[in-house]
């Protein structure tokens, strides 16, 4: 039994631990080989799909957000187009307000100088008509007492209407001599 025993020790003498067997190193290959296969074969594939997905994602997502993002672009600047129209549309009415309140101003104008005016000839008429209301009633009154006095002073009565009317006339063309050299004479001082 001992040589039954020494042959299997004298191999193993014989074997370096730090070199493997060749059935191992065949085995190793084999079943390497048969991994290398089965990821190639099963995984890699999955892989690629996944990244292509991926990238056609994100690809897709790039195209989509540059659409969206050419599409803000053109909805702002036509904003900013209906945004310049609509101010100078603002403009424009103002201007059209300031030129309807000026005109709106000058016939407010015009009709308030219209109306002054109307006013004024108005109390003119109406000062001139009491004037010569005032100028008949003055000569009345004065005539009356032009010829109470005459009568006074000549001691006759003047009630003859038609000698009273010539005495007040008289009377009153005398003032109005009286009263035209004073006023050329005091014009002349």
């Amino acid at each position: 039994m001992q040589a039954l025993l020494a042959a299997p020790l004298a191999k193993a003498e014989e074997l370096n631990p730090l070199l493997p067997h060749a059935i191992e190193i065949v085995l190793s290959l084999v079943v390497f080989g048969l991994l290398l296969f089965a990821v190639w074969k099963f995984v890699t594939p999955r892989f690629e799909q996944i990244y292509t997905e991926r990238t056609q994602a994100i690809e897709g997502g790039l195209a989509a957000a540059e659409t969206k993002q050419a599409e803000a672009d053109a909805k702002l600047a036509d904003l900013e187009q209906q945004l310049a129209d609509a101010r100078h549309e603002a403009a424009r009415i103002r201007e059209e307000a300031r030129e309807q309140g000026a005109q709106i101003i000058a016939e407010m104008r015009e009709q308030a100088q219209a109306d002054a005016a109307r006013i004024v000839e108005h109390g003119k008429t109406q000062i001139e008509a009491e004037r010569q209301q005032a100028v008949t009633s003055l000569r009345a009154e004065v005539g009356t007492l032009a010829t109470s006095l005459a009568g006074r002073i000549v001691g006759e009565s003047l009630e003859d209407d038609e000698r009273s009317s010539r005495v007040v006339e008289r009377f009153l063309a005398d003032l109005e001599t009286i009263e035209a050299s004073q006023v050329s004479g005091g014009g002349a001082n």
